[in-house]
């Protein structure tokens, strides 16, 4: 017992010594290697005997009653942690400093590590010529759209071109349906022999949204003072075309009337051929259909058009990307794996017990507990059923609803699009950051300038998100997962589904469940378990999983929320640069 006292002693008269590092090896001397911390702390010498000591005086001995008990080593382990962990708490200081980090020292590693992101971004992204920014084209009537690349307000860097404005769905003289679209050709590095179509999703939500704050040229993103050139811009791929649909969303005219998917899709490849027309140089161009969001209805149903189409528009469709993507029914998407995200983000949630207990016992109701583990298995062990009678929610089941209302509730900030934002809220120049409509002023693009440089109409007032109902009977449309997204991923050479981990507004986990009740090329979902930390990224490593089989890649960024490009760009370009064939391997 001497040598025990001893230990405690020496051990107490280290603690207010011990450099913040010492906290991380506890688990050393839970282990018995102590020799190391002894070294660090400079504790006398039968701490270095201990050891030795413990086959012999520190081995278990036995209490009077005949129940074994606790041996020195374990009481001194108990010990020694307590007072660490007494003195972590009430925070004492060390008389041996530990390194502090000052600002100059974290601007420096982390510009290191933005130097090693940018080295790793490919100089040349395709085999194909090299793009031009002074792209020219013939048509006189291309003019009228041109944008000039210096002149875009509060940019203070040339663009380059761009060509932007309202064109009709129709040839009919008397169309007044019209979409806004903005052009820009493919930067120095990008492919001429491609086209990138972009929707945001809503439905009504603006494409612009996309341009500013996620794959465009420039970004002005939630908090930024001003716009900044955004490296990770599609157009290092190729040319990409923003689109604002349905009729009803941002700047574009006319009255909404469509009441499905297949009519949207119309519209579309009707506003393409007036759009083609008038800028002929693209006519013969690889098409990639891309969207994020409720766009997981459009684009499927924009992309299964063409391909039924075959004459309707001179592109060749040849893929398609969607992320955080509408596919299936909401039971699925959102009610289904809500109880297990809020349990694998506890810490982010930080809802209390009684909250907890309460939504366990929902979901056990409800048939949403163990749903995941029991259907969702690789391959599929027969088709997922709904747990209830409804493909959203039973009565009394709507426990997305109440885990939302309940993270307001601790954490007035809680953003469903990126679940780990907390105070402050963003100021965003589009005036829709995450979950928060806000009231400053101006809009960016319900600015006069900002209207006339883009020649966008001065009578609209722009939202990111229409208060229009663009459809106004509802849509009637099947989601594409039990209509046209198996025949689409047939018939492209890739498809993308993308999900954020961080999004509580569509929950990646509904969305596996989604693929693994879908039978595509004869097969029901992914027939091999999906591996985590698959997503290796050029000069990041893992940033989440990539899967592929028959033609569809699955892909789970592990940091981004609802707006992949926006939240995790890098991913988002390696996603794309596989989709377009620019990388061999997802």
């Amino acid at each position: 017992m001497m040598e025990e006292a001893q230990l405690l002693s020496s051990a107490t008269a280290c603690i207010t010594g011990t450099p913040m590092a010492i906290f991380e090896d506890l688990s050393a001397l839970v282990s018995g290697d102590i020799k190391r911390m002894a070294g660090q702390c400079s504790l006398r010498a039968p701490v270095y005997a201990l050891p030795d000591l413990r086959s012999q005086a520190f081995q278990q001995t036995s209490t009077a009653d005949g129940h074994r008990g606790a041996t020195m080593f374990d009481r001194l382990a108990r010990a020694v942690l307590t007072l660490f962990a007494v003195a972590y708490l009430v925070g004492l200081q060390p008389s041996v400093h530990a390194k502090l980090i000052r600002k100059d020292e974290l601007h420096a590693r982390q510009a290191e590590a933005a130097a090693r992101i940018k080295a790793n971004l490919p100089r040349s992204v395709s085999g194909s010529k090299k793009g031009a920014r002074n792209i020219t084209f013939t048509d006189p009537r291309a003019s009228a759209f041109y944008v000039d690349g210096t002149t875009i307000p509060d940019v203070n860097w040339d663009i380059g071109p761009s060509w932007s404005g309202l064109m009709p769905i129709s040839s009919h003289p008397n169309e007044t349906r019209k979409l806004f679209f903005w052009f820009f050709p493919p930067g120095p590095e990008g492919s001429l022999d491609d086209l990138i179509f972009w929707t945001n999703g809503g439905p009504g939500c603006s494409s612009l949204e996309g341009l500013l704050q996620e794959n465009g040229p420039f970004s002005w993103s939630w908090g930024q003072a001003h716009p900044t050139q955004n490296e990770f811009s599609w157009t290092n791929l190729s040319s990409i075309l923003f689109v604002e649909q349905p009729v009803g969303t941002g700047f574009s005219q006319g009255t909404p009337d469509v009441t499905n998917e297949d009519q949207v899709a119309a519209e579309v490849v009707g506003f393409m051929q007036q759009f083609l027309d008038v800028f002929k140089e693209l006519q013969g161009k690889k098409l990639y259909v891309t969207g994020e969001s409720y766009a997981g209805m459009y684009v499927p149903y924009i992309t299964n058009y063409i391909f039924e189409h075959p004459t309707a528009l001179n592109l060749k469709m040849t893929g398609f990307w969607v992320s955080d993507p509408v596919l299936g029914w909401d039971v699925a998407q959102t009610q289904i794996p809500a109880v297990d995200f809020v349990h694998k983000y506890e810490g982010v949630f930080s809802l209390n017990q009684t909250f907890m207990a309460h939504l366990d016992a929902v979901a056990a109701k409800c048939g949403y507990t163990g749903y995941v583990a029991k259907h969702v298995t690789f391959p599929p062990k027969g088709r997922l059923p709904l747990p209830g009678k409804s493909t959203e929610a039973d009565p009394g089941c709507d426990v997305w609803s109440e885990i939302f209302n309940a993270a307001l509730a601790v954490n007035p900030a809680f953003n469903v699009y990126r679940i780990f934002d907390t105070w402050p809220i963003l100021w965003d120049v589009l005036g829709f950051p995450g979950s928060f409509p806000q009231v400053q002023t101006p809009i960016y693009f319900d600015r006069e300038d900002v209207k006339r440089a883009i020649h966008a109409p001065l009578d609209v007032s722009w939202e990111e998100c229409s208060d229009i109902n663009v459809f106004p009977n509802g849509d009637n449309s099947p989601p594409p997962a039990f209509s046209v997204l198996p025949s689409v991923i047939e018939k492209s050479e890739r498809a993308v589904i993308v999900h954020g981990l961080a999004d509580f507004i569509l929950i990646a986990e509904g969305t596996r469940i989604v693929i693994q009740n879908m039978t595509w090329e004869g097969k029901q979902g992914f027939q091999k378990p999906i591996q985590n930390d698959s997503l290796i990224v050029d000069g990041m490593g893992a940033l989440g999983t990539a899967h592929s089989e028959r033609g569809l890649t699955y892909y789970e960024v592990a940091l981004s929320g609802h707006m992949i490009p926006q939240f995790s760009p890098m991913a988002a370009f390696h996603i794309m640069q596989f989709l377009m064939g620019f990388r061999e391997t997802p």
